[in-house]
């Protein structure tokens, strides 16, 4: 469904946006990985599922499974629902057993879409989380430009869109990390990805 869904995506995002991608080639890469973003709105996970070449299972709040629009296209593409405001076990545990199968975990450590400045803000540290206890790489992307693709739609206006796409690191341990520890991990995956950004997007990690 994710292959038809992608197929889709690749068809229309022409007509909407003019999409410019730095380091597609840093998606390529065999095994496990998260795959780290800012989250300016809802056309961005659309836009990393068009550009990776690889399946996608990106975490997504469960509040849209009562959207008729959000509902089925993020089923279709494979999300996983997450409670936001609590520990989703559920969520976690789905989300490792993806990763642990050696699939891509799309994720924007953030947990929700930035909203009047889109700058990021304060990150939870559910992506530092996954990334210490499945031992696995993160991949940051930098997005810029889709938080204004709504309001250019009605006006026929392509969007200008900038997907960067950083090298994969690791965070500095693995196993059960709790605490401080995954604050700081939390941060420097954040400065990674605020590295790709342009500096007005960079907010609270400028």
């Amino acid at each position: 469904m994710q292959r038809v869904l992608r197929g889709v995506i690749r068809a229309i995002m022409p007509l909407l946006i003019r999409l410019e991608v730095v380091g597609r080639e840093n998606l390529h890469q065999e095994g496990a990985y998260i795959l780290a973003t800012n989250h300016l709105s809802a056309f961005d996970t659309p836009i990393l599922l068009a550009i990776c070449p690889r399946p996608i299972r990106a975490l997504a709040a469960a509040k849209h499974r009562r959207n008729p629009l959000y509902a089925p296209l993020l089923a279709m593409g494979g999300s996983i629902w997450v409670r936001r405001g609590e520990i989703d076990r559920h969520a976690l545990r789905e989300a490792l057993a993806w990763l642990r199968a050696g699939g891509v975990l799309g994720m924007a450590p953030e947990g929700t879409r930035a909203r009047g400045v889109y700058a990021l803000q304060k990150a939870k540290t559910g992506v530092a989380y996954l990334a210490t206890r499945a031992d696995v790489p993160i991949v940051p992307v930098g997005l810029s430009g889709t938080e204004r693709i709504k309001e250019n739609l009605p006006h026929l206006r392509r969007t200008e869109v900038r997907a960067v796409i950083g090298a994969p690191f690791r965070l500095p341990e693995s196993g059960r990390v709790h605490g401080p520890e995954l604050e700081a991990y939390t941060d420097l995956v954040m400065a990674q990805i605020a590295a790709l950004l342009p500096a007005e997007y960079r907010g609270v990690y400028a």
